[in-house]
């Protein structure tokens, strides 16, 4: 390395950010007043950073004799490398950023009231074994309010039941993905039928999930769909406690079924009823479709985690 190339280094070195991103600022709007305002900075100050870096590497890179300011061959030449250098800092300080969320960050997960799925004790433990300084808090609620927390901000992402389609401004990875059927107590008319209709639901009582549940939407769909509204006579939040109730006599309960085996579990047919638990999070903007799909790392590291869990469908046991 001669001496003209160690002063071109000693150079680079004495070169502020500021003075490039005033350059990059004022090419792209090829005016000083219109890059004064973007970058909230006074137009001498942009124009003496300018000034600056010209300064410091001899050459003149603006052309201001005319009416919009225009770049020289030589600006021309150095605005990829001034792009490149401020996009490498962004980049250094967001590797920073997400270790940092890594290390001590903090994720607030919601999950549908009662929900006691292994998978979703697996996904959480598996995520604190690797990354054991991050804090998980946990909010049980039905799934319509835990929609609306994730669309107010209070949750990095959710475990939501569903029955029909997700709603479209929200991303989600499904979990689980499982056929619904019938519990019967043993002195239920019912009990001792190979499987039971849709239909056949017509003014029993029944136990049931609460509405905002993913268990109760495909219900209430299937009834309104057969031309009539379910008899629901208890509602409980905590799926063991329906179970309960239907094999105490109180009603026949609709429940997924991945549930202990109870006295008497009737398939449900014409129509088979589904349900889906799906890890769901807010989408990046539409104006960053390159973004990461959360701002918080360490939601983005166990969303990614929740993917590699398995197909969906994938059975609980």
């Amino acid at each position: 390395m001669d001496d003209t190339d160690q002063r071109r280094i000693d150079a680079g070195n004495d070169i502020d950010l500021k003075w490039l991103r005033s350059f990059v600022v004022v090419a792209e709007e090829a005016s000083f007043t219109r890059a004064a305002s973007r970058v909230h900075v006074a137009q001498p100050g942009v124009s003496a950073q300018v000034r600056r870096l010209e300064s410091e590497l001899g050459q003149q890179l603006l052309d201001r004799s005319g009416r919009s300011v225009r770049l020289t061959e030589v600006g021309s030449a150095v605005l990829p490398f001034a792009r490149a250098a401020l996009d490498a800092v962004a980049n250094a300080r967001m590797a920073v950023d997400q270790l940092v969320g890594l290390v001590r960050g903090q994720v607030t997960v919601g999950m549908v009231s009662g929900c006691a799925l292994p998978i979703l004790a697996e996904l959480l433990a598996g995520f604190h074994d690797r990354y054991p300084g991050v804090a998980i808090t946990l909010v049980e609620d039905n799934s319509d309010r835990l929609v609306e927390r994730l669309r107010d901000g209070q949750l990095d992402l959710a475990l939501i039941g569903w029955a029909g389609q997700t709603p479209p401004d929200i991303d989600t990875v499904v979990i689980v993905d499982e056929e619904l059927v019938a519990v019967a107590g043993p002195g239920h008319p019912l009990a001792d039928a190979g499987a039971i209709t849709i239909r056949q639901l017509r003014d029993l009582p029944l136990v049931s999930l609460p509405r905002g549940t993913g268990v109760r939407a495909a219900l209430d769909a299937a009834c309104a769909a057969a031309g009539f509204t379910p008899r629901i006579v208890f509602e409980a939040s905590a799926l063991p406690m329906v179970v309960q109730l239907a094999t105490r006599g109180l009603g026949l309960a609709v429940v997924p079924s991945s549930i202990p085996n109870g006295p008497r579990i009737l398939p449900i047919t014409s129509p088979q009823l589904r349900s889906r638990l799906e890890l769901a999070w807010l989408p990046a903007p539409s104006a960053a479709p390159s973004a990461a799909p959360s701002a918080n790392p360490a939601a983005r590291a166990l969303i990614d985690q929740a993917r590699a869990l398995g197909p969906p469908g994938r059975p609980v046991s």
